[in-house]
């Protein structure tokens, strides 16, 4: 997956999840972990970083 992609789904998963996007990603890219699917989690904690830039410098 490349960056515009990973920008997208982030987007998308924030429009979703709102505040609790960056959560969710990381659960998600926990649970891929668990279950030995590491090129995916990596994805869920590219995605986790994105929405963190997304919601700025004063989110949590």
């Amino acid at each position: 997956m490349d960056a515009s992609q990973i920008d997208d789904v982030a987007q998308r998963f924030y429009r979703a999840h709102g505040d609790k996007a960056e959560y969710e990603a990381a659960q998600k890219a926990k649970e891929c972990e668990e279950r030995g699917v590491t090129d995916e989690a990596e994805i869920w904690r590219s995605v986790r970083e994105r929405i963190r830039i997304i919601r700025g410098p004063n989110a949590s």
